[in-house]
């Protein structure tokens, strides 16, 4: 089925690691075009090169600005076209009880988790919309339909992708586009630093003793991908086999 992925021009957000970086060589490796969207450009520049996938591929992104999501779009575009699939995949997590009130890192959660994964549809979808073909995958989490203490804010920015998604789902269908969410359970990432407080990240590193790699994500992209035109895999929540969370 991998041969329905051959020559899709990819963007992926938060592709400097990770999931990301994960997915991007995955789909490289099946022929795909990623384009590369993250803030950390010199590490997005080595996978570029890395992936032989032209000095465009790699596009400074911040995600919590829509002009620079709209420019990694466009550059896309640009560079092959089109845009057939849009993985909003940048992600922050950190863990604190509400008491200990970090507003901080609750907005910034906001910004990145829910706010990325709108730009990153507001930018692709009006391509897709004049294609009418195209597929929308957004990363949600486990957190996304469970919560426990220390990660309400983080669990409730993943709940909000699913329900954007969902919506997105049903007001797609006059355009053929596709949807997809994921919700991974504890994979092997950077995202475990984002908890700076001490107490939650000791809990958080715990938790992520049992995480499975990176490319588990990246063959979830996949199979999503691969499905015949007329089959919509909405969401694929998975775990690591001993995750009990």
């Amino acid at each position: 089925m991998t041969q329905d992925i051959k020559d899709k021009v990819v963007v992926i957000t938060g592709a400097s690691s990770g999931l990301g970086e994960a997915a991007a060589r995955h789909l490289s490796r099946h022929g795909a075009k990623p384009v590369l969207g993250a803030r950390r450009l010199e590490r997005l520049q080595a996978l570029a090169k890395e992936l032989s996938l032209g000095d465009d591929a790699a596009v400074q992104t911040d995600v919590t600005q829509y002009a620079q999501v709209k420019n990694l779009v466009d550059r896309a575009v640009q560079s092959h076209g089109r845009i057939d699939v849009i993985i909003n995949n940048a992600g922050l997590m950190a863990h604190s009880l509400l008491e200990r009130a970090r507003v901080e890192e609750w907005d910034r959660m906001i910004d990145v988790n829910i706010k990325g994964v709108l730009y990153g549809i507001a930018a692709a979808l009006p391509y897709m919309k004049a294609r009418k073909s195209g597929h929308i995958i957004n990363v949600s989490s486990v957190a996304g339909h469970k919560v426990a203490p220390g990660g309400a804010v983080y669990s409730a920015t993943k709940h909000a992708v699913r329900v954007i998604s969902e919506g997105l789902r049903q007001e797609v269908k006059p355009y053929n586009i596709r949807t997809t969410v994921i919700s991974p359970g504890a994979v092997a990432t950077e995202l475990t630093s984002g908890t700076t407080d001490p107490d939650m990240a000791e809990r958080v590193r715990k938790a992520y003793e049992i995480a499975i790699p990176a490319e588990s994500f990246a063959d979830m992209v996949v199979f999503a991908m691969s499905q015949p035109e007329d089959v919509d895999v909405n969401e694929i929540l998975f775990r690591p086999t001993r995750q009990e969370y």
